[in-house]
């Protein structure tokens, strides 16, 4: 771990800490003090320093992947900034990285959604992160990840916090009705075997986002808009830790209980037409199953529907 790193982590966001307590404390000299501070303001945390007094932090937080690492027992890739962690993962992955594996930027250059869409990245109060997995599972035999990371983002979230986010099929998660987080699964399947050797599980959340460029300030959200009261590095352990350990069925039923469209009517599109029906379930799979006017029932493994009345 970094000086500044150890700094950050003996610093208080409600008593002042002496650079000559810190120096001794981490057995470094005050200009180490020093520099480490200026690294941890240009990292994006905000630190108020007093005559006499010394040291505390304002507001602003440090990623910490050697924290991250050793909460979840699995190895933690850190950059400062990436073009994108699905591609560093699975750039990883073709060079023999194995799984589990979680890919961390602080922020994003290049990113991604479904569809190819541009994802929006925030330079500081943003967690951009990938999952790699390998499954070695035939893909019908896969669970359904894309449920199991919305159910873990939002029981991590009302753990911590008490504040309750809702899911939008397939792969978004809302906050007084705009987009705060979006999900991207990918999978790479053998040839040879036909089964998954791989899957990417893409996150980005926007987790103390203050301003938003003007054509997502009406769909955009941030999870706190005041100082958080809970560290990125807390919020991102709780995640995996939720993923990995919560069984299958209830992460299903969480899924199910938060989710915006059921009982609701929805539009998507079909063979270049608009189509109207009624959400009415989601299967174990992760599928949506819809009710059209006449009766019938569609099955959605993937895709992306609208609320009628959004």
């Amino acid at each position: 771990m970094k000086t500044y790193e150890h700094i950050y982590q003996h610093l208080s966001r409600e008593h002042f800490t002496t650079g000559e307590q810190l120096a001794q404390t981490l057995n470094v000299s005050r200009s180490a003090i020093w520099k480490g501070i200026k690294t941890l303001e240009e990292k994006g945390v905000h630190i108020e320093a007093v005559k006499k007094k010394g040291y505390r932090i304002f507001s602003g937080d440090l990623l910490l992947p050697e924290v991250i690492a050793d909460a979840l027992e699995i190895p933690v890739t850190y950059l400062s900034s990436s073009q994108s962690t699905q591609q560093d993962a699975k750039t990883a992955a073709l060079n023999g990285a194995t799984g589990p594996h979680l890919y961390l930027a602080s922020t994003q250059t290049a990113a991604r959604g479904r569809l190819g869409r541009h994802f929006y990245a925030d330079p500081y109060g943003g967690i951009y992160m990938t999952l790699h997995l390998q499954p070695q599972l035939a893909y019908q035999e896969l669970p359904p990840y894309t449920v199991l990371a919305a159910s873990s983002i939002v029981k991590a979230i009302s753990r911590l916090t008490g504040i309750f986010p809702d899911i939008k099929w397939v792969n978004d998660i809302f906050i007084n009705g705009k987009k705060m987080a979006g999900i991207l699964s990918e999978a790479i399947t053998s040839v040879e075997t036909d089964q998954v050797t791989d899957v990417f599980i893409g996150i980005g959340l926007n987790f103390h986002v203050t301003h938003f460029p003007d054509d997502l300030k009406d769909i955009a959200s941030s999870l706190f808009t005041q100082e958080p009261p809970i560290t990125r590095n807390q919020l991102i352990i709780e995640i995996w830790k939720l993923f990995f350990d919560i069984p299958e069925h209830d992460h299903i039923k969480v899924y199910k209980e938060k989710s915006l469209v059921l009982d609701k009517q929805v539009t998507y599109h079909q063979d270049n037409k608009l189509i109207s029906a009624k959400a009415i379930d989601i299967t174990d799979q992760g599928h949506l199953l819809l009710q059209t006017d006449d009766g019938g029932i569609l099955t959605l493994a993937s895709g992306e529907v609208s609320l009628s009345s959004w």
